[in-house]
């Protein structure tokens, strides 16, 4: 490897960094919704078969594809051919400008509610209190109204924070970071896990609406037409969420890839992460579901009506439930929001990183000059989503980039590795590399991925034909969320006309001396 792109210090560190990027705030309140509505325990056997046939298999190439080529998704895909150079631009442009701008605008609310359980200061109302006071929500989509300030400043504390992570090289700085966020994570995870089995009311939710199955939900092959529409949409939201929660599409995992050394078993660190990411997952799921559980039987109310998806279940309900405990409610919420705010950040310096690590392959620049340039323009960029529109603008945008342009770019993604430069030849250096990939891997890539993610857009493009997203108006959704797509378009194809220095494009070797044994 050349001496001016980074390395891992250690396997260890690769993959904590990798794990760190694909556990993320989905990974608390995403999954654990889903597995209320989509039949509790039965959709685990969905979200299996999804892992198996379609993270595992993307995951693999794409640490095959970053570590073949040893480097970012655009200069990757450059030296498969001239006209695949955008799709590699496109997948860390979305990742930036697409999910970053409003995924770090998160990040801040989650910094703000870890001060505010401080004090508990969302008082007895916790629904009116974000919407109202902290949100300070507007109407609608079409006032964007003014900045929030408590919100700006939180969302300028996530872009610094991410700037002092990403500033130095990656072994230095993503490595070392990693080391010490995700041991923090899993151990403040288990403590909460353990001291949510505690509270009057959990165990029952878990055992009955979280491990319990009902699978009706998840049977496609159901006499009822209805039933199996049903089915047919649970099984393509857990191909959905399999694919997310993995942070495939984003060109993380290809530039995360680019800095191991020549001899790694990429199969083993793709099974540890999949593995890993799916079972925090699961684990977080005993906290969700035993939180809600309390707080239902405190309140003498149905499980069904206290649970609630997306950012309300971490910014009302749980804030509600805190303040319903018999003690410690300080500590408890404190140690909640802190899990949140480790686990966003650890993935928004991968999204940072994707980018950075495509800009300085392609124009050379120094990288120092480069991150503090990107998290400038980063923060600048997630203004909009800091204004009391801002919950409206980020709902847009996050259903059209997670709909079309990362499925989109994903799907492209394996038709032009396993049709163009052909999966067998990323299957031949993964297994030389020290892995052993089944022949089925091959056909997993160019087959049976393609069709469900092809499937995935089919039904995104029905649903939103025949009923306008979230009841937005068709302008706001053509503004925010076409536009989204068409700015992440733009930038990717003006970085794409930039020639490049043909010595970038030669492969360059690695010493063997600096290859780390695993």
């Amino acid at each position: 490897m050349s001496s001016s792109r980074g390395q891992w210090q250690s396997n260890m560190g690769f993959l904590l960094a990798a794990i760190g990027s694909a556990i993320g705030l989905g990974n608390v309140w995403r999954f654990s919704y889903m597995a209320h509505q989509y039949g509790g325990g039965a959709f685990l056997v969905p979200y299996i078969v999804a892992l198996i046939v379609a993270g595992l298999p993307i995951i693999l190439l794409e640490y095959g594809l970053g570590h073949q080529e040893k480097g970012s998704s655009p200069l990757s895909f450059r030296r498969i051919g001239p006209r695949y150079e955008w799709l590699g631009w496109w997948m860390p442009v979305v990742a930036m400008f697409g999910i970053m701008l409003y995924y770090s605008v998160i990040i801040g609310w989650c910094f703000n509610y870890l001060v505010y359980a401080i004090t508990m200061a969302w008082g007895n109302d916790p629904q009116a209190f974000f919407f109202n006071d902290f949100l300070a929500i507007s109407p609608s989509a079409a006032e964007i109204g003014g900045f929030r300030p408590q919100i700006l400043m939180s969302t300028a504390l996530c872009w610094f924070l991410c700037w002092l992570i990403n500033f130095r090289d990656v072994r230095h700085g993503i490595e070392k970071a990693s080391k010490i966020f995700m041991p923090s994570l899993l151990i403040l995870t288990f403590i909460l896990v353990g001291w949510t089995l505690t509270l009057d009311g959990a165990k029952e939710a878990i055992f009955s609406h979280y491990l319990s199955t009902d699978w009706s939900k998840i049977n496609i092959f159901s006499a009822d037409v209805a039933s199996r529409i049903n089915a047919r949409e649970v099984w393509v939201a857990a191909f959905g969420q399999i694919f997310f929660t993995l942070s495939l599409g984003f060109g993380i995992m290809i530039t995360y890839a680019s800095y191991l050394p020549k001899q790694n078993n990429i199969g083993r660190n793709a099974l540890i992460t999949c593995i890993v990411n799916c079972c925090y997952s699961l684990i977080a799921g005993l906290t969700v579901f035993g939180v809600v559980g309390f707080m239902a039987k405190t309140q003498g109310l149905p499980f069904a009506e206290a649970i609630k998806g997306g950012p309300q279940l971490a910014f009302v309900i749980y804030p509600t439930a805190i303040s319903l405990l018999p003690a410690y409610n300080h500590l408890f919420g404190i140690l909640f929001f802190l899990i949140l705010c480790i686990a966003g950040l650890t993935s928004g310096v991968s999204l940072i990183e994707a980018f950075t690590c495509s800009l300085t392959d392609k124009f050379n620049w120094p990288r120092k000059k480069v991150v503090t340039g990107v998290c400038g323009a980063g923060f600048m960029g997630s203004l909009i989503f800091t204004t009391n529109g801002g919950l409206y603008l980020l709902d847009i945008a996050d259903h059209f980039i997670t709909h079309y342009g990362l499925i989109v770019g994903g799907l492209l993604e394996c038709l032009i590795i396993g049709w163009i430069l052909k999966s067998a030849t990323i299957r031949n250096h993964l297994n030389t590399s020290g892995s052993a990939i089944p022949l089925v891997w091959n056909f997993c890539v160019r087959y049976t991925t393609p069709v469900i993610l092809l499937c995935l857009v089919y039904f995104s493009v029905t649903g939103d034909l025949q009923k306008n997203y979230g009841g937005y108006a068709t302008p706001q959704l053509l503004m925010y969320g076409g536009g989204s797509l068409l700015l992440c378009g733009t930038v990717a194809l003006a970085f794409t006309l930039y020639p490049w220095d043909k010595r970038k494009l030669q492969r360059e070797h690695q010493p063997e001396e600096d290859d780390l044994l695993i």
